[in-house]
């Protein structure tokens, strides 16, 4: 039985048409959360009229790719964007419509978001604060898989979608950018190197980039929730989505082995062991896979 969860009307944020529309995406998915064995939090309980959206500038140098949005260097932005010289840094101006604190409200900008966007960010903002031990690159990849997971089950319960492939569509997303992000890696180690020119190490960079975002436009069907490419092709956007992706198989694989069951799923990753290091947290993962795969 579903306990009931209460979710205030947003009739400040958005029409009542909207506002009638995102209520019930947000009980559901607080439901769902509940069923797959979610600790309560107070993220999405209230709406606030003053947020927008979070902006925030991340950047790096043209030749430099960090393994994870922790490396890159930060600054607030505004709603108009960022104040950074794009042709000295590669920059991803980023509007956040929700940040995992324990009391995040309804921004301006989920409010407005499709029920599709909703059911995703919630569940994964929500799942933050069950592995807030886990290494940030793990953690990001388990709560955005929690997300997808949770937001279509959410839906499916509603009926007001078709079975969800956003979770296996992300898998696909996934191992392209980890790829591309390999790649583009070895370019700039060859350039520091002095095996390459700094021009040449350019051009190619150019050309990965080109090749990334013309695989990734080659992702059927749309996603509904995500953006099926780089958040931006440059560095920083590319480092940016590696902390999603780079854990992603991996835990999809613990979906996998899980006969895709929520539950088996989300309990296996706050079982992980906490506060240790990412190789620790990740061969508890690989271990999982191996001793309960068909033999």
């Amino acid at each position: 039985m579903r306990a009931a969860i209460g979710i205030p009307l947003l009739l400040l944020l958005a029409s009542e048409a909207r506002a009638d529309d995102l209520e019930p995406v947000l009980r559901a998915v607080k439901a769902e959360e509940q069923s797959a064995g979610f600790k309560p939090t107070g993220n999405f309980a209230r709406s606030d009229l003053h947020v927008a959206a979070y902006y925030r500038c991340y950047y790096t140098g043209k030749l430099e790719l960090p393994e994870s949005y922790d490396a890159l260097q930060l600054r607030d932005g505004t709603k108009d964007g960022c104040q950074i010289d794009d042709q000295k840094y590669d920059v991803f101006f980023y509007p956040i419509e929700a940040v995992s604190s324990g009391h995040a409200p309804v921004t301006q900008a989920l409010a407005a978001a499709t029920p599709e966007r909703v059911a995703t960010v919630v569940p994964h903002e929500d799942f933050h604060a069950q592995v807030r031990d886990l290494p940030d690159r793990i953690a990001e990849a388990a709560s955005t898989l929690a997300g997808f997971l949770t937001g279509a089950a959410a839906l499916a319960h509603l009926g007001r979608s078709e079975p969800s492939r956003e979770a296996e569509l992300f898998l696909r997303k996934a191992a392209t950018i980890n790829r591309y992000y390999d790649q583009l890696r070895r370019v700039y180690q060859s350039a520091r190197d002095g095996e390459i020119s700094t021009p040449d190490a350019l051009d190619e960079k150019q050309r990965l980039f080109r090749a990334l975002e013309q695989e990734c436009a080659a992702i059927r069907p749309e996603p509904r929730s995500f953006n099926k490419c780089v958040s931006v092709t440059n560095n920083a956007g590319l480092a940016f989505d590696h902390t999603y992706t780079e854990y992603y198989p991996l835990l999809y694989q613990v979906f996998q082995t899980c006969r895709q069951d929520l539950r088996c799923t989300t309990e296996t990753i706050m079982n992980a062991p906490k506060k240790r290091r990412e190789a620790e947290v990740a061969e508890y993962f690989r271990e999982f896979v191996a001793g309960h795969s068909p033999r």
